[in-house]
């Protein structure tokens, strides 16, 4: 892990100012990797460790807008709106998980792997957009209505199934790795043959609870009878989800199959997606895209 964290060139969008401060929060995030794997007092010097990479994080978001304004960037609005789901729902969360754990290793590899997703995506693509080096992903954002009754679905259905109750990570979900997962592809047609493809990422301490409790065993294996079961709890999921939002209904399953991380990361950035949320339900993460055709 502490190699992908290291600084590349490639990371350099041509700005002095921000690439210096690029450079400073992988540094951090590399110590608190060398930390985590302390067993003594690691968890301890990771808290502050972490406290100090939030406050520097979102002093550079600060800067880095002011920047955007100075030189009348056209995509400033929906970069600051991923600043802002980092600001005010991730990094919150992920804290939150880290007290509710009293900072235990695995909340504290959910923090830097996210954290560490998150940079690496965001820097390649989104700020290297600033001085036109790529090209934004995010190039719509579906905020408002929409997305509400989207969240307020899954919310609901997630406590139907998992019963457990869940806390919103991002918005703007990265496919940032957050852990061993399984990851199932649902392929959907509509009446007049629209495509949409839906994503669940769902992380193996999450499937494997969710299983044991339906069969009132403990399991700790990700066999194929876990995996099948998991798969079927995806269509299961998707299935009450289209009942709470009433155009899913009009939909039929084409395909569903797992995917591999890889795999995943590819279709993940060869266009943007529509919805991309991540859920944190305290046995495990789950995250939930949509890409429409």
């Amino acid at each position: 892990m502490s190699k992908e964290a290291e600084w590349n060139n490639r990371f350099n969008i041509g700005v002095d100012s921000i690439d210096n401060a690029h450079r400073k929060l992988f540094s951090i995030v590399r110590k608190l990797i060398h930390l985590s794997e302390d067993e003594n007092n690691g968890q301890w010097a990771c808290a502050e460790g972490i406290k100090y990479f939030k406050s520097y994080a979102i002093e550079h978001f600060t800067d880095e807008e002011k920047y955007m304004q100075s030189i009348g960037y056209k995509g400033y609005e929906i970069h600051k709106r991923l600043h802002d789901d980092m600001r005010y729902k991730t990094l919150p969360a992920l804290e939150n998980d880290l007290t509710k754990s009293n900072y235990s290793q695995e909340s504290i590899h959910h923090f830097l792997g996210i954290c560490l997703g998150w940079l690496t995506a965001h820097i390649m693509v989104e700020d290297r957009a600033i001085t036109g080096k790529s090209t934004n992903k995010w190039k719509k954002d579906n905020v408002g209505e929409d997305l509400n009754a989207l969240e307020d679905a899954l919310t609901v259905t997630i406590q139907e199934i998992f019963r457990l109750q869940t806390d919103i990570v991002s918005e703007h979900y990265s496919g940032d790795d957050f852990g061993d997962s399984m990851i199932i592809r649902l392929t959907y047609h509509s009446n007049d043959g629209v495509k949409t493809h839906i994503f669940m990422v769902l992380e193996e301490s999450l499937v494997l609870k969710t299983v044991s409790s339906m069969l009132n065993m403990p399991l700790t294996k990700m066999d194929k009878l876990v995996m099948n079961a998991g798969k079927e709890l995806s269509l299961r999921i998707a299935e009450q989800v289209g009942m709470h939002c009433q155009p899913a209904l009009q939909y039929q399953l084409d395909s569903s199959h797992f995917m591999t991380s890889e795999q995943f990361r590819k279709a993940f950035y060869m266009e943007p997606f529509d919805y991309s949320i991540l859920f944190n339900t305290g046995c495990g993460y789950f995250a939930f895209c949509i890409k429409m055709e």
